[in-house]
């Protein structure tokens, strides 16, 4: 007989001797039949093994470790990539915050600088028209001044020809005339 031939007539002998173990394989199909949750993970197929040629398990587990291995390599150039990638935009990112950051300081520089000229500027036209309310204020003064002036010499001169007036009829006062009063009046 062949190992085969053996192997089977073994197995018919140990089914014929457990009768029990048939009656507890009756209990592990009715188990079997209730429903059992889904594992998350695939069920992993077994390799198909091609009949009748020799298999070489070395030659099967080698080239499994190899696509494994390709495989882990590939998914951690993509994750190379994607950080890579990542961290570019990061950067790019980055430059464009500092490139807005330094724009509106610009900006702001420009507006403040801006902000000081306005300032300047009103506080010049303030002192300009303070400064012409001013020269129209001594404008009006000096006018004032010269009118001034001149009502006092006209009323200087107006005097000195009054005094001479006054001096010159006194010369020739006659004394028989009028004479001087002299007491009380009632």
């Amino acid at each position: 007989m062949s190992d085969v031939e053996e192997e089977y007539e073994e197995q018919a002998e140990e089914e014929e001797e457990d009768p029990e173990d048939a009656g507890a394989e009756e209990t592990l199909e009715e188990e079997e039949e209730r429903p059992r949750p889904k594992p998350m993970v695939p069920q992993l197929a077994p390799p198909k093994i091609p009949e009748g040629e020799r298999v070489d398990f070395d030659d099967i587990h080698r080239k499994r470790m190899e696509k494994d291995l390709l495989e882990l390599q590939t998914l951690i150039d993509v994750h190379f990539e994607q950080r890579k990638k990542e961290e570019e935009e990061l950067i790019g990112l980055k430059e464009r915050i500092e490139r807005r950051r330094a724009e509106r300081a610009e900006q702001q520089r420009v507006r403040t600088e801006k902000e000081r000229h306005r300032q300047t500027r009103i506080a010049e036209e303030r002192q300009r028209q303070r400064a012409q309310e001013m020269w129209n204020w001594i404008y009006q003064l000096e006018s004032e001044k010269f009118d001034l002036l001149d009502q006092m010499k006209r009323q200087k001169y107006e005097i000195v020809v009054l005094l001479n007036r006054i001096s010159h009829a006194q010369k020739f006062k006659k004394g028989h005339g009028k004479g001087k009063v002299g007491g009380r009046w009632k």
